[in-house]
């Protein structure tokens, strides 16, 4: 039985071009997702897939294309899916005790956003015990704006994968995962 376990948080239609909320280089973040997938199911490795519904919101509406998991990292036949309603996978979801059950020790977090969900996920798992490693070209974000002030994507997601590698676990690239 593996240890480890891939959270795929969020990979949604909703976040693609073609989606109400696109995400500044979703796609290429989706091809090394895939990647880390595909090299996790090859190592035996748990893969969770993760999608977030907002019932009666503007975005991730229940029964809508912009909900499904994009085809990129479709989730294979036998693989759980955890529906969530907060940016912590483990919030009121069964995530926790679904790792548990199947004696996990690591999660490696994968997805969007990198400065909402893939960043609480990463919190979350880490202040569980869980150890944790990110994959930081296999997750994407958009610019930000606040106060007046916008924030390039590449400047968010620099600055959430920082703040995760000071203190909540490993940031790594693709290439680097797959290489161990």
């Amino acid at each position: 039985m593996p240890n480890r376990a891939i959270l795929v948080v969020d990979l949604q239609n909703e976040y693609w071009p073609q989606g109400k909320f696109p995400l500044v280089g979703i796609e290429p973040a989706a091809a090394n997702a895939a990647r880390v997938i595909a090299h996790a199911r090859a190592q035996g490795d748990l893969v969770v897939n993760i999608r977030h519904e907002a019932p009666g919101g503007p975005i991730f509406v229940p029964g809508t294309d912009g909900v499904r998991i994009n085809e990129a990292v479709a989730p294979q036949d036998g693989e759980p899916v955890i529906t969530k309603a907060f940016a912590n996978s483990f919030r009121e979801t069964g995530l926790d005790a679904l790792l548990r059950d199947k004696g996990i020790a690591e999660v490696v977090v994968i997805g969007a956003m990198s400065h909402m969900c893939v960043d609480a996920t990463t919190r979350g798992a880490n202040d569980l015990g869980y150890r944790t490693t990110t994959i930081h070209d296999a997750c994407a974000t958009r610019d930000l704006e606040f106060n007046g002030v916008t924030t390039p994507a590449a400047q968010v997601q620099a600055a959430f994968m920082a703040a995760l590698a000071f203190l909540y676990g490993e940031v790594i690239s693709t290439e680097d995962f797959i290489a161990r």
